[in-house]
């Protein structure tokens, strides 16, 4: 089973891919993760890579597509696997489309994790509350000014891949506003109960 998890940051997306990881037994990618790796093994790509992120420039899409590219075709993703942020952009998800064209497989399922932005903002700080109060480090992106931001940011870059996917018939909404365990039931019902 391939799937994209799609919603703004602070969503629940991270939390709902490590959920369908324990359940589906499929990797979760992670662009993030997936360059570190690559850089750590020092592929070529993530040779590229850690000279781009060394110069202190955003690596581009054609990098990150080679990266995901590289990793999909790792033994762990023969069953599926969930993609969590990446892709960001319609060029990447045309990215995605070749790339899976290219050996064969489709994707399964786009599931959009459906949120209020507000409500978002107020998750948001509670969550940098609760960390500081047991004495964790609060995350640099849990400042309001700063996810308010990475906000904006996705609604000009990534949001448009709602309509791209709903186009094509694979977009699943489900209310990301919901208590977790709810969130996760609703995906739930959109998927099958194994990955053949």
């Amino acid at each position: 089973m391939r799937l994209i998890l799609l919603g703004p940051p602070g969503a629940g997306k991270g939390t709902q891919a490590q959920r369908l990881v324990s359940k589906y037994g499929i990797p979760q990618l992670s662009t993030g993760d997936m360059l570190r790796a690559a850089v750590a093994a020092q592929t070529p790509v993530g040779q590229q890579a850690k000279a781009i992120m060394d110069a202190g420039e955003l690596v581009s899409d054609a990098i990150v597509n080679a990266i995901v590219a590289e990793r999909i075709d790792q033994p762990d993703c023969a069953r599926g696997f969930i993609l969590d942020g990446y892709p960001r952009t319609l060029a990447q998800a045309d990215a995605v489309e070749t790339m899976l064209r290219e050996r064969g497989l489709k994707l399964d399922a786009v599931i959009e994790l459906v949120v209020d932005d507000r409500a978002l903002v107020g998750r948001i700080v509670k969550r940098a509350e609760e960390a500081a109060a047991a004495g964790e480090p609060v995350r640099k992106d849990d400042n309001p000014e700063v996810f308010e931001e990475r906000l904006r940011e996705y609604y000009k870059k990534t949001a448009p891949l709602i309509g791209y996917y709903h186009a094509k018939g694979m977009l699943r909404g489900v209310d990301g506003m919901a208590a977790m365990d709810e969130v996760t039931a609703q995906i739930g019902a959109l998927l099958p109960e194994t990955v053949g």
